[in-house]
């Protein structure tokens, strides 16, 4: 779902979902090098470690505050901090991100660049390539999308 993209992956515009540079038809669509790919995989690489401790932070966070609102009594003061420590992992991880993206923006050309936002799915279901896994994990393998989920019915 478009909406549920972290915000720094919504302003980059950054094609499709996954590892798009392994591509063969989109890198082919683009142009990439060999060389390119090669770059924005060591980009991707370099990210992946800090971008999977820092998404299980914001998990673990997320998880510290299901106790604290399951009591009967909920502590209205240790609610708000561990709000501010999820924000706080959720921020981290978004700065990380924004960073492996830069990295990837950097080894294109102007007019792949173009290409690429160009390319960029509209709508809620209109891209055929996930992005990292269903909640961004980056070790994520992207996997097909076989259309838009009606949902309950």
């Amino acid at each position: 779902m478009e909406g549920r993209r972290p915000p720094m992956e919504r302003a980059f515009h950054m094609g499709p979902r996954g590892r798009w540079w392994n591509n063969p038809e989109f890198a082919q669509k683009l142009g990439l090098t060999a060389d390119q790919q090669k770059r924005m995989e060591a980009v991707f690489q370099q990210a992946r470690p800090s971008l999977m401790d820092l998404s299980a932070n914001v998990r673990s966070q997320e998880t510290a505050m299901e106790p604290l609102l399951g009591v009967d009594q909920p502590d209205e003061g240790k609610i708000l901090a561990q709000i501010d420590h999820v924000a706080q992992a959720r921020a981290e991880l978004e700065k990380a991100n924004a960073r492996m993206l830069l990295g990837l923006r950097r080894v294109l050309t102007p007019d792949q660049w173009k290409t690429l936002q160009a390319d960029e799915p509209k709508g809620e279901h209109g891209g055929r390539f996930p992005r990292f896994g269903p909640r961004g994990d980056p070790g994520s393998h992207p996997a097909p999308n076989n259309g838009p989920n009606p949902g309950p019915q």
